[in-house]
């Protein structure tokens, strides 16, 4: 065991491998004119956040559930608003996958389990190897919030420097982290599509949240509900007990599966030397962007951030 206080950045690939898809700031194209700008734009933010962070353990977490994981067994309906990434796309996507490997940085993936899932899993585990591990996310996504246990843990909008500790998740939802999925199992999640309790919004769930531990103590309370110092509880009961099993089935889709004990999917197990970073392989990293023939332009800004880093 680790007798020093570590620190884990968790990184969630998806964030920004499809917000330099979509920004119009960031442009790369093939020889050919093929669009490479999600795989230029991850690499970038790779090298850049390498060198202004420089980790000792790190962990990227790329998502390949798509529309097979576990929660769309649960519910057809979750996240049925994505689109599979065209022919180009997922080539860029098996292109961010295969970097991470290149530039000495241990990644996971899953068919069945998201992103969040490893991240959850991995934060878990290195907590259990050592309690005063300092875990930060990297990610803009709030679900993940859910992920933050101690003063010390931070979820990190790299790409705005937002960063959300403890005090600043509960001072903007007016709930801990922990009760997170159930708030969002009352209120819903519209970019996930979980639909939540009809009628039920942050006020509403907020409330309940601060009176009641969770929503399995909201409904052994109903009678309690009507007490609330809100406006609209009058029906606020009879709505709980017809919507109860859309409220926790909502809640289990919200809520990061922090244990994966599945022995093929190797995050399960993941100690704090799987997280070491290794050095990158500059030979290989050209390789690599000869192999997806990148534009010499962009080919040498790339380089060049890599020279920047391993000279530092």
């Amino acid at each position: 065991m680790l007798n020093h206080q570590p620190q884990v950045y968790l990184v969630d690939a998806s964030i920004y491998i499809f917000q330099a898809h979509f920004s119009p700031s960031v442009e790369s194209f093939d020889e050919k004119g093929g669009e490479l700008s999600a795989l230029f734009g991850f690499i970038q933010f790779l090298l850049q956040f390498l060198r202004r962070t420089k980790p000792t353990y790190l962990a990227i977490a790329h998502d390949e559930s798509l529309f097979y994981g576990f929660r769309h067994e649960l519910s057809p309906e979750y996240k049925s608003n994505r689109e599979l990434p065209d022919e180009n796309l997922e080539m860029q996507l098996n292109g961010c996958t295969e970097v991470c490997g290149i530039l000495g940085l241990p990644s996971y993936a899953s068919k069945v389990y998201e992103a969040d899932d490893i991240i959850g899993t991995l934060a878990n585990s290195v907590r259990n190897a050592n309690s005063s591990t300092q875990v930060i996310i990297i990610s803009k996504d709030k679900d993940l919030v859910q992920l933050i246990e101690s003063e010390q843990d931070y979820l990190w909008d790299y790409s705005s420097n937002r960063r959300r500790q403890l005090n600043d998740i509960i001072e903007e939802f007016g709930v801990t982290p922990w009760q997170f999925p159930d708030y969002l199992g009352l209120i819903g999640d519209s970019v996930d599509c979980i639909s939540g309790v009809p009628g039920i919004g942050p006020v509403k769930a907020k409330a309940l949240l601060q009176k009641f531990h969770d929503i399995d103590e909201i409904y052994a309370n109903l009678d309690s509900v009507s007490n609330l110092e809100i406006r609209g509880t009058k029906g606020l009961a009879k709505t709980l007990i017809e919507n109860r099993p859309l409220a926790y089935l909502s809640k289990q889709l919200a809520t990061i599966i922090c244990e994966v004990q599945d022995k093929e999917e190797t995050f399960g197990s993941a100690s704090f030397k799987n997280l070491e970073i290794g050095t990158p392989d500059e030979v290989k990293f050209s390789e690599f962007l000869s192999q997806y023939k990148f534009r010499e332009s962009d080919r040498n800004r790339l380089i060049s951030l890599l020279n920047n880093l391993n000279s530092e």
